[in-house]
């Protein structure tokens, strides 16, 4: 009898606690939610749920409020930890193990991926960027990124394969408006001997990334850095583009101190829409405008940051 090939990926710290992901699950039932309700039996996986499944299950919880057949597949590649979740498992969530190989029996919708990547380097970053987004349905979209412990700060980028789904997403996006698919297509190198068998190179196409943070500790914007997903947390760097966009940031909210009369949210709202005048900020709904800005969140087009 052969053996079920082994997990790819390594063991994370598993660090989690409840509502760490809350505002990354907000935005994807705002901004996706359209993408799971034209499926019938939508499949999402929360890859990496560490060593407690309580955000799996909590955006089980959010995802079926959204459409009441979404089925929820919570990933890890520690057995321990698969085995402590399983006495989680109901009609529409279940626990397996796995890692980015994707060990569903059919390809999702959209996959979750938050804090699994820190401790890879950036070209294997990019490497399970391709695997993931090899494995998507047509459509589909992985939201990978990372958060603080308590989730005050966080920032993620959402991918799709490359070639699908774009005619609909341009179609989607008001005439004026930046498109939220533009890409550099800044890749790994094809002989990338981190690129796993069978993944062809430039599979993944990263289409946006988004800052999200608590307003009254934010401090200032560039406080977001520490957050940025590994494969641009390296560039921080003065001749970046991520670089430059969060210095400009921080410009923008020095400029809108005035504001913070109003409250946090209110200086937010007018460094946005300042940054915005430079900058490919997305102010059309459900990637932006100040309903969006108003929860501490900002997203722009990957181009705006891919590494120069």
């Amino acid at each position: 009898m052969s053996r079920p090939p082994r997990p790819e990926g390594v063991i994370t710290r598993g660090t989690t606690a409840p509502n760490r992901l809350r505002r990354a699950d907000r935005w994807i039932v705002s901004v996706h939610g359209p993408l799971l309700r034209r499926a019938d039996r939508p499949l999402v996986v929360d890859l990496g749920f560490g060593a407690s499944p309580v955000t799996t299950a909590e955006l089980f919880g959010r995802l079926r409020a959204a459409h009441p057949r979404v089925e929820v597949v919570g990933v890890e590649i520690d057995p321990a930890r698969v085995a402590a979740a399983k006495p989680r498992e109901r009609e529409g969530l279940s626990f397996r193990l796995g890692g980015f190989e994707l060990p569903v029996d059919r390809p999702p919708t959209l996959v979750r991926a938050f804090n699994v990547l820190r401790q890879y380097g950036e070209g294997e970053a990019w490497a399970a960027w391709e695997r993931l987004c090899a494995g998507l349905a047509p459509d589909g979209v992985l939201v990978e990124g990372t958060c603080a412990e308590t989730g005050r700060r966080a920032a993620w980028v959402t991918l799709g394969a490359r070639g699908e789904g774009r005619a609909r997403d341009r179609r989607a996006v008001r005439p004026g408006a930046s498109d939220p698919r533009m890409s550099t297509g800044v890749r790994p190198p094809a002989s990338d001997p981190r690129t796993p068998a069978g993944v062809r190179p430039g599979v993944s196409d990263p289409r946006t990334i988004t800052f999200a943070a608590h307003l009254p500790s934010l401090s200032r914007p560039s406080d977001l850095a520490e957050r940025l997903p590994k494969t641009l947390i390296h560039r921080n760097v003065p001749g970046e583009r991520v670089h430059e966009v969060l210095a400009a940031f921080d410009r923008a909210w020095a400029t809108a101190a005035p504001q913070s009369v109003f409250g946090p949210r209110q200086r937010w709202v007018t460094a946005v829409e300042l940054l915005a005048r430079d900058h490919p900020v997305l102010t059309v709904p459900p990637f932006g405008g100040r309903a969006r800005w108003r929860l501490g969140e900002v997203t722009l087009p990957w181009s705006a940051v891919a590494p120069a």
